[in-house]
């Protein structure tokens, strides 16, 4: 395969999982990212940045890529790639490249367009999902499609998802290039009559919902998972949910109410069936087991009878 000349966009783990693939077969001359987020004293950088000072390559974090774009123009490059990178990208920016500008997606387009693909596949109870590498065009996630492939979802959860479609998609992305640059690929056209959106999560997509079916609420913790975590509150202290299932209830309960407390783990009544929760996280502490929760204060907070804000 000819070594081209690569400009990288990209911020999370999924991007650099992508881009990793990318260093193995090409020279990736520049990586953009987002800027860097500051805490307190803590400084965090992007999984992305990361791996570009380990290779060397030289790293780009505009705060505002639509306005601040001239040191890309200014860097020679046959293609663009970009993999969950966060920003919307102008067309100067998109023709610059000799070749083109192509995108990674963890969806199988046109389902799905947006930032959070991945989560709203699981959340909403699809089979399957999948990679989705695409020209990118002046609309979000509206390119061509260059090439698709679809994974099963199963029981996983959205960081398991993550890992499982970057690897796809870092598998397909070399490929799909090699196909690019010979002129062996075949864009087909989105249809516009199937398009679905998935936007970025909000607070209250985060705010697990009792009011529904068991299996509902365990779709939305699975879909939520590490990051950013679905949510209930108990007094006004947030706690995060992580492992839970559903269980069979004939309980007379109201929904949202907790309905059994056992050893390692404890049960909220739901619109049918009920919710088994595992593994949680108190505001301003660690994830940790029911068990260790209740082997403290957690038994003065959770009890049978007690009423989910």
């Amino acid at each position: 395969m000819k070594k081209l000349d690569i400009i990288f966009m990209g911020t999370p783990d999924f991007g650099a999982t992508i881009l990793e693939a990318l260093i193995k077969c090409h020279n990736v001359k520049l990586v953009v990212t987002q800027t860097d987020k500051v805490n307190g004293k803590k400084t965090y950088v992007s999984p992305v940045k990361k791996l570009a000072l380990q290779e060397g390559i030289e790293v780009f974090q505009p705060v505002n890529i639509r306005k601040d774009y001239e040191k890309i123009l200014s860097t020679p490059c046959d293609l663009i790639v970009t993999a969950a990178y966060g920003q919307i990208i102008g067309t100067k920016v998109l023709l610059h490249p000799k070749v083109a500008s192509i995108n990674v997606h963890g969806s199988l387009l046109p389902k799905y367009r947006g930032g959070a693909p991945i989560q709203r596949a699981i959340i909403n109870g699809d089979d399957k999902t999948g990679i989705t590498i695409m020209y990118m065009a002046k609309g979000m996630d509206s390119g061509d499609i260059l090439e698709e492939e679809s994974i099963e979802i199963g029981n996983q959860t959205s960081d398991e998802l993550f890992v499982n479609l970057a690897r796809l998609g870092a598998r397909m992305i070399n490929e799909v290039i090699e196909k690019l640059v010979d002129g062996k690929v075949n864009p087909v056209k989105q249809d516009e009559n199937l398009v679905s959106y998935a936007p970025n999560l909000t607070k209250e997509d985060e705010l697990i919902n009792f009011n529904q079916d068991a299996f509902m609420v365990c779709r939305q913790v699975r879909g939520l998972d590490s990051n950013p975590g679905g949510y209930f509150t108990i007094d006004g202290i947030i706690y995060k949910i992580y492992k839970c299932e559903e269980v069979s209830s004939d309980s007379i309960e109201e929904v949202g109410v907790i309905e059994k407390v056992e050893k390692d783990s404890f049960t909220v009544r739901c619109l049918k069936n009920a919710l088994k929760v595992k593994e949680i996280k108190p505001a301003g502490k660690n994830k940790m087991s029911v068990r260790d929760y209740l082997n403290g204060k957690g038994k003065e907070i959770i009890f049978v009878g007690r009423k989910i804000d």
